[in-house]
């Protein structure tokens, strides 16, 4: 293992994050808040030394895949370490615990607070807790990659967005990963500004526009209001969240596709079909589901704006709401839940399983139904057109696995709380894939303060698995990886 090579991507990312810091506290200088700029300052001083002093470390040897994996892991946990400073030193979130379960809950853009009262806390740290989001969206490997010279020659960064980048399969926009990372990078900036200057021209205030963008294009869902979305009353400023929540959700290369003028490739995606699709269906059942059942009595428009709402704020994995769906009917409820499931596209800011993954899932096992009837019929599983590789359903398989087993366990833990199966079910779920709001206690209207320290620890370690498509974090703890000597081959892309 390259320990000099690891700390110094530690020190890097520590930079990173202290110089994202500074915005916060002039946030707090604007709004005259001198007790959050100055427990910002003293977080961002703490972020920066150790930065500076381990970016320093030189090492001339190249990344592996495996390093890759540990340096992502690592560094998300790293970042949340200290990215939970501002609000442990300022008070207004007292215990370390809580600090750590909110910031987490930022940077994988899950959504879920263990905050009662959101509205009595500083403007700065609200910016700060909003902008997290917006650097876990993307992911601040990626962000290195676009922005910093670090990795050497496509071996390197390529293991690097590989452990990062959500989804079965990494692909390249451009033949050089970090000309990749820098398009998609200027493609989520373009869209952030876009939804800003929508929301502002629908009058929104600028600190509300610029925070309810953050928490959209990081499909994330902090909330700077204690009613979500729902304290907007315009019905304009609603369904322009709810649309680019659903953009936020497509696989950015799509728009790529897009902009290179390749717009017949872009549509003919299976994925973006099928997510679109996926999407559009549950709002309509859902929509009729509660229409029939009275909750919407002669408002039809009314209970698709609010069930479009939210199924793209839970496919999206985003967790803003309008409507508190946990009052819902339960055919409304559990179509949520599965579409919270099911999640965004491979490629974007969203969570969940990717639609990809599912659609891969269902291929093989209609592939292998079929071989069961024919066995001597030979058959691969094929997405847009093209051979799936076996390294890729392997993958997928196993991701399946890993999924269902640490999901379970993690419910095991946490119904020690003993707070019912509906609640303990959806915490798991909704953390797991970074969604936010499930359902009972931790539904629209409730939060995550009741639990136990060691349930918001398992939670929170549910949010970073989600986050990083658990192999990352499993490579983490693996003591193998750790002790094995350093293979001298380089996983290189082909």
């Amino acid at each position: 293992m390259n320990y000099r090579l690891i700390g110094k991507y530690m020190g890097h990312i520590l930079l990173v994050e202290g110089i994202f810091l500074l915005p916060a506290i002039a946030v707090s200088a604007a709004y005259r808040e001198p007790q959050s700029a100055r427990a910002i300052a003293i977080a961002a001083i703490i972020t920066l030394l150790p930065g500076i002093l381990l970016s320093c470390i030189r090492s001339h040897r190249s990344i592996s895949m495996s390093e890759g994996f540990v340096v992502c892991a690592l560094g998300w946990v790293v970042l949340s370490l200290f990215g939970a400073l501002p609000f442990y030193i300022s008070g207004e979130i007292p215990r370390y615990i809580d600090c750590w379960f909110e910031t987490v809950s930022g940077f994988t853009t899950t959504g879920s607070s263990i905050l009662t009262e959101v509205e009595n806390k500083s403007h700065g740290l609200l910016y700060w807790r909003s902008f997290t989001h917006w650097i876990g969206g993307m992911g601040v490997l990626v962000f290195l990659l676009a922005i910093l010279p670090l990795a050497k020659g496509d071996g390197e960064p390529f293991n690097l967005m590989k452990a990062e980048s959500p989804g079965p399969s990494v692909g390249k926009l451009v033949p050089k990963i970090s000309a990749t990372a820098k398009i998609t990078y200027i493609i989520y900036f373009v869209m952030t500004v876009v939804m800003i200057a929508v929301l502002l021209l629908e009058g929104m205030p600028l600190f509300d526009a610029v925070l309810n963008s953050f928490g959209t294009a990081g499909t994330g869902g902090f909330a700077i209001k204690n009613n979500s979305i729902a304290a907007y009353p315009s019905q304009l400023v609603q369904m322009t969240i709810a649309v680019f929540m659903a953009l936020f959700g497509v696989n950015f290369s799509v728009y790529y596709l897009m902009l290179s003028k390749k717009w017949k490739d872009a549509f003919l995606n299976e994925e973006f079909r099928w997510y679109w699709g996926i999407m559009l269906g549950a709002s309509l059942l859902i929509a009729g589901n509660v229409f029939l059942k009275g909750f919407y009595p002669a408002d039809f428009g009314q209970a698709f704006r609010d069930s479009f709402f939210s199924v793209s704020s839970v496919m999206t994995t985003t967790g803003f709401c309008t409507a508190d769906f946990d009052k819902w009917p339960e055919f409304s409820r559990y179509m949520l839940l599965l579409v919270m499931c099911i999640g965004a596209s491979a490629g974007s800011t969203g969570g969940g399983m990717k639609v990809s993954r599912v659609l891969l899932l269902c291929k093989h096992l209609r592939i292998q139904m079929c071989q069961m009837i024919h066995p001597r019929r030979v058959r691969s599983v094929r997405m847009d057109k093209r051979r799936v590789e076996n390294s890729v359903m392997f993958g997928t398989t196993a991701y399946l696995a890993a999924y269902l087993i640490i999901m379970s366990c993690s419910m095991l833990i946490v119904s020690l709380d003993g707070k019912g199966f509906e609640t303990t079910f959806s915490a798991v779920v909704c953390t797991f894939n970074n969604i936010g709001p499930g359902l009972g206690m931790v539904g629209p209207t409730g939060n995550f303060s009741a639990f136990s320290d060691l349930s918001k620890f398992v939670l929170s370690v549910d949010m970073l698995f989600g986050r990083l498509e658990i192999f990352p974090l499993l490579f983490l703890l693996s003591p193998e990886v750790w002790t094995r000597k350093q293979l001298k081959t380089r996983v290189v892309p082909t």
